[in-house]
């Protein structure tokens, strides 16, 4: 039974909403399963009726898409942190895409929405796609870019080709591994770090 709820006084309905976003994202983390977020399993928990859900959501795919759109802005904030820990711009340029596999296997609901998405359903929410993913890509083509200025890698290297090449490389080993669970894989971590060394091998500068 949903518990009762007081009426929201004004200027509460911001609140409510962001504790309906606060329960679907704690469901779809904790259960890395998108059917455990039903519209009638966030009514329960949060202490309100099926209804009151739809005044801030006009269905289930644009609550998980917000949702999404907190986990694009998390996303972006893992990497930073691992790009952030080194100043060496190579091993920083490795430690986020260790940190990019590393979310995603963490959180596969998640990255299937983020970068797995059906083409219709990423058509309908391509604003929210270019919003937040577009922040993390910015990130990296400046981290390329600051290992191309310090010579680090080769001069002749264009930092947006780097860096639709590496986040290319990271997204498909993540995407196999997600979606391909049951393939005899070797030790995840391994092949991950295997992955980003054979990148930056390629792109580095001669000694």
């Amino acid at each position: 039974m949903t518990a009762a709820r007081t009426r929201a006084r004004r200027g509460e309905g911001e609140r409510l909403r962001d504790e309906i976003l606060d329960v679907a994202e704690e469901l779809l983390v904790s259960t890395g399963d998108e059917n455990a977020v039903s519209i009638r399993a966030i009514a329960q928990r949060v202490g309100v009726t099926p209804p009151s859900i739809y005044l801030h959501f006009a269905d289930k795919e644009s609550l998980l898409w917000a949702v999404c759109e907190r986990q694009f802005a998390k996303f972006d904030a893992v990497l930073e942190a691992a790009s952030a820990t080194t100043d060496d711009p190579i091993e920083a340029l490795r430690r986020r895409g260790e940190a990019y596999a590393r979310f995603g296997l963490e959180h596969p609901d998640a990255y299937r929405m983020m970068f797995m998405a059906r083409p219709t359903v990423a058509d309908r929410h391509a604003a929210t796609i270019d919003r937040s993913g577009g922040s993390a890509f910015t990130h990296h083509v400046e981290a390329v870019q600051r290992a191309i200025d310090t010579g680090a890698l080769r001069p002749d290297l264009d930092a947006l080709q780097v860096a639709i090449f590496t986040w290319s490389g990271m997204h498909g080993i993540t995407s196999l591994l997600i979606s391909l669970a049951s393939f005899p894989w070797p030790d995840r971590e391994q092949l991950v770090r295997g992955m980003c060394a054979l990148q930056l091998r390629a792109l580095k500068a001669e000694p």
